[in-house]
Order: structure tokens, then C-alpha cells, then sequence
């Protein structure tokens, strides 16, 4: 598929605000041609003082006339400037919630790809830059581009050969300004580069604080942020003592047309070829030539980066969404899910070799295996949070593909290790689990998850704030709040990955008795390391180097498989030598799976 030029993108976004831009051009082209008329009334009045007249109300309208123009100059720049603005911050939160659903549709490992600090980057920053393209360049650019064209067309109907003598700076400065943008190349690119790893390493030292100073690694980790900083400011520095000189340059000779027109025109009028009053009709206009080239010229810098600007943003506005339909045209009878032949790959790497597994309605299924054995990236499958490679996942009968997005994401809940509760109330978070909830089904999920005493107990309860990524609460209660989400939900399918990985002990038994309660009736796929919370399971999936290598229940696979026996062992073992040190400790895990 062929890429899109930046171009086509900048008319796209414009478009959305077609007829505010459009206005706004206009706008800016009456401007310019206002600034524009006092030079014509001034060559006039030049021309009638060289011929006699000394008629003062003359003059005085013709500074009155100018004083007008130069009113009305401002006041339609001021208004196109505000029609830009208003069309741009519009624009600009537009493709902002763009960015912001296109991750939702993307598959998940497309987003892995790049950390939050670089996504926050191009959200907030990237498109900040595009402010200046689609605010001042759309109109003002154009419009102070424009208008010198048509006044050096009327130069040269004056005098062809003054006209042309405008251009000897102009082709001096462009030939700076080649220099300066071959200098250039790639030099935008670096810097982007630079402050996204500065922005990333940002992000990764301030997360890691607490890590950083627990271990006494605040030196090595500083010195990583203070490496970035400098690199981030020395590109720029780099760049800038390529350019400076070919940019002062360009900047020098482009609009200084007195250059070309002072020499050639006195020679002109020496030889007789050409009037004085001609002459200096054109030495005025030729100054008014200046402004407008100026204000256009000062944005060649801006049209260098945005290329690059437009591409970070359109990557990810262009990346290949994962395609669902719109409607509902064949319902899934029941929630029985079976994957066929499924084969996954992550960064050219394929991670599933051909899975193959049924999960029955209403039934515990767990899946154990080793670290990195592809355990979650099966979950993820199912919960549609990527799409297979090869084979198919079907649910209740239908291949999830045809199944509308919204639709299949609401017959599942997903409760992972690292569930994110967002920087607003805990009434809020839980809500998120259904749209339009009433507070009292939010109460009556809290109570069901065993959440709803330690949510009164805070000061504000319902309504107190949980800091980003729920910072202000303890671990399980941060998992709790996501069960009572998750339960609202009502989905007939729950998916526990790790659910208590990061629970403390104490909080671990109310986790797990939530977890309980969360899965009464429903379809239940667990992924856990704890294998006492899932020998009672209906079918236990052992999960290998992304094959399945045995599946049954708890007893068959202490008989019939290698890796499992071995898992279990080295559990038991474990687990005994806990039980020495802290007591006993209940398996809630089985009361789930009774559940």
C-alpha cells in the first residue's frame, strides 16, 4: 500500500475544518493586500509631488486612506489568526481522540511496541507541533506567498527588467537555503529520536523511583536520565552549528530585493530606458515586497520538520486495525470457546506453534506452564486483544473475527495481574465495568468483592480519588476495586491471569474469596503459578515453549506428564516451606474452582 504524503494528511486535517480555514485564508489575503496599498498610494503621491501638486487635502486623505488600510490590515489578521486558531485546537483534539481510539483497535502487541513515554510524546507533544502547520502555515504562509507573486507581476508590467531584478536575492537566498536544508537531512529526525529516548528514560526513572533508591541505585540511574538530557540538548546544538550560517543567509537575502533593484534601476534610468518616477514607483513597491517574504520565509524551518512531525503522528493513525464488523449478523450460541490451529508471532518471532484447545461452558480451565510458555498470549487471544496469525478462535460457535468488537469484548472479563485503575474517584473506576451503572449496582459489586468496608473506611469513601494508576491504595485493594469492575461486568466468561501475583499474604485470602464469588456461573480460564488454587480444575492446560503439552485434570497429569509432575513437586516444596514459617494458609484457589 503506498504511503501517503504529508501533504495529502495536512489537507486531511485542514478539511475538518474546511470552511474556518478557508475564511481564514481569505481573510489573511485581504490582510496582505491591505499592507499592500499603502505602498501603491505612497509611489502616487511620489509621483504627484515629482509633477507639482501641492494640494494638501490630496495628501491628507492619502495618509488617511493608508491609516484605514493599516486598521484594517490588523483587524482582518487578528480575525483570520483567531478563525486558524479556533479550526487548529479543534483539529488538534480531534486527531488527539483519534491517536487515542486507534490503540484501542490496534492489536495489543502493535501498541507494546513503543512504551507510554514515547506514546505521550507524540500525543501531547507531537501533535502540539502541528499547531503552528495547520494555524499559521495554512493561511499565512499562503497567503504572504501569494500576494508577492501578484505584485511582482505587476512589476514586471511596469518594467520587465526591474521586476526581474527582485529575483537576484531571492536566488541567492535560495541557494542558502539549499545548503541549509541539505545540512539538514536527517538532523529533525535525531532530534525527534533523542527526545523520545529522553522522554522514555524520563518516564522509566520517575516509575522506578521507589526501586531505584531501595536498591542504591540512585547514581547509576541519574547518570542515565543526565546522559539522555545532554544528548537531548547536544543534537540540537549539533544542528543548529550546521545550519546557522546557510539559515542567517537565506534569511539575509531572500526579502533584501533593494539588492537587485537599487544597481539595475539607477543604471536603467542613467541610460534613459526607464522613468524616475517609474524607477522610484518601483523601489516602493519592491519594499513592499519585503514584509510579506519575511513572515513567509520565517516558516521554512517549521516546513522542514513537518514531515516528520505529520509522520509520527499518521504512523500510528495509519497502522492496520484489527477488523471487525459493525453489526451483529450471527449470535454465538452459548460461550463454549475453541482455538484451532492457532499460531501467534510477536516481532517476527512466532510465539504459538498450533494450538489447539476446547473450553466448555460453565467449566474451571487453567493454564500452567513455565515462564514465557505463551500462557498469557493465549489468554490475550481470546479476550481479542490481539489477532491470531493462522488458525481460529471461535466463541459459542462463531469465529470472533466476525463478531462485532464491543459485542465480544462485553462477554468477557479480564482480570490480570496489573489491572489499571485510572486518576479519578473508586466510584468511577468500578463503573467502567458498565456503562450507565446506578451507584447502587457500583455499592452492591464492592460488596460482592469484599471491597465496599475498606472503601468506607477512606475519607472521602466512593468519592475518594485513587491517584494515578490507583497509587494511593494498597496492592490488594487495587485488585479488589478491579474484581468489583470486573463483576459489574457480568461477562459469562472471566479470565484470571496472575489475579494475586502482586496481593500480599494477608490480603491474598479476601482476593481470592472475591475472585470467588466473581466466578459463580461463569466460564473460568485461570492462569497461576500457585497450582494447589487449581488442581481442582476441570481441565488443566500445560503450556510449553508455545505448544500445548498435555491437558486433563489434576491427577491424569501427575501420571502422564513429565513437566507437570515437576511444576507440582517443586510447588508442594515450596509450599511446605512456608507453611513452616508463616501457618497454614487456605486454599481459597479451590473454592473458586468449586465455584
Amino acid at each position: 500500500m503506498k504511503k501517503r504524503s504529508t501533504f495529502s494528511w495536512v489537507l486531511e486535517f485542514a478539511g475538518r475544518k474546511k470552511s474556518f480555514y478557508l475564511g481564514s485564508v481569505i481573510l489573511a489575503i485581504l490582510g496582505v493586500a491591505a499592507s499592500f496599498v499603502p505602498y501603491l498610494i505612497i509611489a502616487d503621491m511620489v509621483r504627484e509631488l515629482l509633477a507639482g501638486n501641492r494640494d494638501f487635502n490630496y495628501y491628507l486623505k492619502a495618509v488617511i486612506l493608508m491609516g484605514v488600510c493599516w486598521i484594517l490590515r490588523v483587524t482582518l489578521h487578528s480575525v483570520s489568526t483567531t478563525l486558524s486558531h479556533v479550526a487548529t485546537f479543534n483539529v488538534l483534539g480531534g486527531i488527539r481522540k483519534q491517536l487515542c481510539k486507534k490503540l484501542s483497535t490496534i492489536p495489543l502487541g502493535s501498541v507494546l511496541d513503543d512504551n507510554s513515554g514515547s506514546y505521550k510524546n507524540i500525543i501531547v507533544e507531537r501533535v502540539d507541533s502541528m499547531e503552528t502547520t495547520l494555524a499559521h502555515i495554512v493561511p499565512e504562509f499562503t497567503s504572504n506567498i501569494l500576494l508577492p507573486i501578484v505584485m511582482f507581476i505587476y512589476l514586471l508590467t511596469l518594467d520587465w527588467r526591474v521586476g526581474l531584478s527582485n529575483l537576484i536575492p531571492a536566488i541567492i537566498g535560495v541557494g542558502f537555503a539549499a545548503v541549509m536544508m541539505a545540512k539538514s537531512q536527517g538532523e529533525f529526525e535525531v532530534t525527534v529520536q533523542k527526545t523520545k529516548y529522553l522522554n522514555d528514560t524520563a518516564v522509566e526513572y520517575i516509575n522506578g523511583i521507589e526501586v531505584i533508591k531501595a536498591f542504591g541505585k540512585t547514581g547509576s540511574s541519574y547518570e542515565k536520565f543526565v546522559v539522555a538530557a545532554k544528548e537531548g540538548a547536544d543534537c540540537f546544538i549539533k544542528w543548529m552549528r550546521k545550519c546557522i550560517w546557510w539559515q542567517a543567509g537565506s534569511i539575509s537575502f531572500m526579502p533584501a530585493t533593494f539588492l537587485g533593484v537599487l544597481p539595475v534601476g539607477l543604471i536603467l534610468v542613467k541610460g534613459g530606458s526607464l522613468t524616475p518616477e517609474n524607477f522610484i514607483t518601483c523601489v516602493i513597491l519592491s519594499a513592499g515586497l519585503i514584509s510579506p517574504l519575511v513572515i513567509a520565509f520565517s516558516y521554512m524551518d517549521d516546513i522542514m520538520k513537518m514531515k516528520t512531525i505529520f509522520g509520527e503522528v499518521t504512523e500510528i493513525i495509519e497502522r492496520k486495525d484489527m477488523v471487525r464488523p459493525a453489526t451483529l449478523s450471527k449470535k454465538p450460541v452459548g460461550s463454549d470457546i475453541e482455538l484451532k490451529g492457532v499460531k501467534f508471532s510477536y516481532k517476527d518471532k512466532e510465539i504459538l506453534h498450533g494450538i489447539d484447545m476446547e473450553i466448555k461452558q460453565g467449566e474451571v480451565n487453567a493454564f500452567v506452564g513455565p515462564s514465557g510458555s505463551g500462557k498469557s498470549t493465549i489468554a490475550r487471544l481470546i479476550d481479542s486483544l490481539w489477532d491470531v496469525d493462522e488458525g481460529s478462535i471461535t466463541y459459542g460457535g462463531v469465529d470472533i473475527r466476525e463478531l462485532p468488537l464491543d459485542y465480544y469484548t462485553g462477554q468477557i472479563a479480564y482480570v490480570a495481574q496489573d489491572n489499571y485503575l485510572f486518576d479519578m474517584t473508586i466510584m468511577e473506576n468500578i463503573r467502567l465495568g458498565k456503562k450507565g451503572a446506578t451507584d447502587e449496582e457500583v455499592i452492591n459489586a464492592a460488596k460482592a468483592s469484599g471491597c465496599h468496608n475498606f472503601i468506607l473506611g477512606l475519607e472521602n469513601g466512593y468519592d475518594t480519588v485513587v491517584g494515578g494508576a490507583g497509587g494511593h491504595l494498597s496492592g490488594g485493594e487495587r485488585q479488589r476495586i478491579c474484581i468489583a469492575r470486573a463483576m459489574l461486568k457480568n461477562a459469562p466468561v472471566v479470565i484470571l491471569d496472575e489475579a494475586t501475583a502482586y496481593t500480599d499474604t494477608e490480603n491474598e485470602a479476601l482476593v481470592q474469596e472475591s475472585v470467588a464469588k466473581l466466578v459463580q456461573g461463569k466460564t473460568l480460564i485461570v492462569i497461576a503459578h500457585r497450582l494447589s488454587t487449581i488442581k481442582d480444575a476441570d481441565k488443566i492446560f500445560v503450556i510449553n515453549d508455545g505448544n500445548i503439552e498435555a491437558s486433563g485434570i489434576h491427577t491424569e497429569l501427575l501420571g502422564s506428564s513429565i513437566l507437570y509432575r515437576k511444576m507440582w513437586e517443586a510447588h508442594t516444596m515450596a509450599k511446605d516451606n512456608d507453611l513452616t514459617e508463616n501457618g497454614d494458609d487456605s486454599d481459597v484457589g479451590k473454592e473458586a474452582a468449586n465455584a
